[in-house]
């Protein structure tokens, strides 16, 4: 069986690990935001896909969720103490991917050709695939002004209620070359519980991609980021309750409105199952709290096994 996976964020890449534990990497596809995307210290920085390659290639830190596992933070100490730019923090192994992706990037290399090649060079059986090899950035505007997204997330610890998330390239974005055919030759179709605004919207954002999705002719599962109706980390509780009017079930499956088939949601959230029945989008009730290894496998076999009911 084939599966895309489209994925953004830590939940995401835990998700991912968990699907190539389940069935032949080999046979994944993961679809992956670059919204996210940045330069910084005059490199190129793609967070979501250096969290999915680390996560797939055994080398991420569980423990803070981002980044390389067992990092020193010397060349950051160095930049803090010159008075460099030091609010992105870029870790000494993370900053090795970088260095090499900015060259071949500024050797005219797509941004899907380098990410292939760093995967074959880790050890990555399943492909992973930007959404697209052009620039694509998330915008958040919020009551304190318009900011890129990691100056909202990280530099202002998304404090700042959003009020919009756009997508600054979006219109003239192409899909990168394998997502579309991944699609159409997917048995399933996965959205990871990912947050839905700026890990998967910049994804849907490329008008062939959300296209591909409504003209499906298979299955497609979602994962909800939310439990009890709150977010395990970040904040996608709070924008799904001021940009959807609140957090359940439904308003999950809202922001994927004619994409689903089927919501996979937590056992805490069970109450929202009959209401989320009634929109079309069939519920899959479960444990999805990914707390180690074993729980990222069921979750993960909890939304393969939905493909027999979606």
């Amino acid at each position: 069986m084939k599966v895309a996976v489209l994925t953004g964020g830590v939940g995401g890449a835990r998700f991912l690990r968990g699907i190539v534990d389940a069935v032949d990497p080999a046979t994944v596809t993961a679809i992956v935001n670059v919204g996210d995307d940045l330069e910084v210290l005059g490199l190129s920085v793609s967070p979501d896909l250096d969290s999915v390659l680390y996560a797939l290639a055994g080398l991420g830190d569980d423990e803070r969720g981002w980044g390389r596992a067992d990092e020193t933070w010397n060349a950051l100490a160095t930049v803090e103490s010159l008075g460099g730019e030091s609010w992105f923090r870029l870790g000494d192994r993370d900053l090795g991917l970088h260095i090499v992706r900015t060259q071949a990037l500024s050797e005219g290399a797509p941004l899907s050709t380098v990410t292939a090649r760093l995967a074959a060079v880790l050890g990555v059986e399943a492909a992973i695939l930007p959404a697209t090899d052009e620039e694509l950035r998330t915008w958040l505007d919020t009551t304190n002004g318009s900011f890129p997204f990691q100056e909202w997330f990280v530099a202002r610890a998304h404090r700042d209620p959003v009020d919009r998330v756009r997508f600054e390239g979006a219109t003239d974005a192409q899909p990168a070359p394998g997502v579309l055919d991944a699609l159409h030759e997917a048995d399933l179709i996965l959205v990871a519980p990912s947050n839905p605004f700026v890990s998967i919207g910049p994804i849907l954002a490329v008008e062939r991609i959300r296209s591909a999705l409504e003209r499906r002719r298979v299955p497609c599962v979602a994962v909800s980021p939310l439990i009890g109706g709150l977010a395990v980390k970040g904040p996608a509780a709070r924008m799904l309750q001021r940009l959807q009017g609140g957090t359940t079930a439904t308003h999950v499956a809202s922001c994927y409105s004619g994409l689903i088939d089927a919501l996979v949601i937590d056992e805490k959230d069970a109450a929202d199952a009959d209401a989320l029945s009634s929109t079309g989008v069939r519920p899959v009730v479960t444990n999805t709290l990914m707390r180690d290894a074993a729980a990222r496998r069921r979750l993960a076999e909890v939304a393969l096994d939905a493909v027999a009911f979606a």
